[in-house]
């Protein structure tokens, strides 16, 4: 597995500019504490010191899960997040349309190679192609 994390990470960008991540260190899960460059779960991540919302996709709870079977899914959904962007180099594209979400968190797209890392979450089962609104997972 080829390790790596963010170099000068820019995230305040237009909508055309893409933001280039590339290899350093291994990205593990959040702990409490300092939460510079981790993945939160599923569809949230912190690089260098900025939190992202991958927009293009809805990954199960796990900090609030409604159901069992949600917060197991979630936390395979987040090991399997972990693995994709431990992976290799990826990009960091904008969200078309808007820069953040209602949380203050950047929307923006994952891609390496020229596929988005969440289509391959949610063409292995671990998410939803975001659809403008939170569904349940129970």
């Amino acid at each position: 597995m080829t390790a790596f994390a963010v170099i000068s990470l820019i995230v305040n960008s237009t909508a055309a500019h893409t933001t280039k991540v590339k290899p350093s260190q291994i990205i593990r899960n959040c702990e409490t504490g300092n939460r510079t460059t981790c993945v939160v779960h599923g569809d949230t991540i912190w690089l260098d010191g900025h939190k992202i919302r991958i927009a293009d996709i809805d990954t199960p709870d796990v900090r609030r899960p409604k159901c069992a079977s949600e917060l197991s899914l979630g936390i395979k959904a987040t090991g399997r997040l972990m693995e994709l962007i431990n992976d290799g180099p990826f990009e960091l594209q904008a969200w078309s349309g808007r820069e953040k979400d209602r949380y203050g968190r950047n929307l923006r797209v994952l891609v390496r190679d020229g596929r988005r890392l969440g289509d391959i979450l949610v063409s292995e089962g671990f998410a939803r192609t975001w659809s403008g609104t939170r569904e349940p997972w129970c």
